[in-house]
């Protein structure tokens, strides 16, 4: 799969996840790592770009354990981020699948 389209794709998976509730990075991989194949090298510019964006809020939680974890929360304007990439996403799976016979509804 093209990287940018791999990219965009779970852009819009990783503010799924967070809009779900608050999470630190490695939440974030592990949420999807299950079902999606990426590591932390795709994840981490992802974060860092949306919170800088402002579609996420960060803060510092302590850790028992080493440094504090920064956690990620969804701003109102992540929301709306969201709202459009998966309306987006279905219009372009719709057209897609139209193209390929597999969407027997167009």
């Amino acid at each position: 799969m093209n990287a940018q389209f791999k990219r965009g794709i779970v852009e819009m998976l990783v503010l799924k996840v967070v809009a779900d509730k608050s999470q630190t990075s490695f939440d974030v991989i592990d949420a999807l790592a299950d079902t999606v194949d990426v590591n932390e090298n795709t994840v981490y510019p992802i974060l860092r770009r949306l919170a800088k964006q402002g579609y996420f809020d960060t803060a510092h939680e302590p850790s028992p354990v080493g440094a504090p974890r920064k956690t990620f929360s969804i701003t109102d304007e992540g929301r709306k981020k969201l709202a459009d990439f998966q309306n987006e996403w279905e219009t372009f799976l719709h057209n897609v699948l139209t193209i390929l016979g597999g969407n027997q509804d167009a």
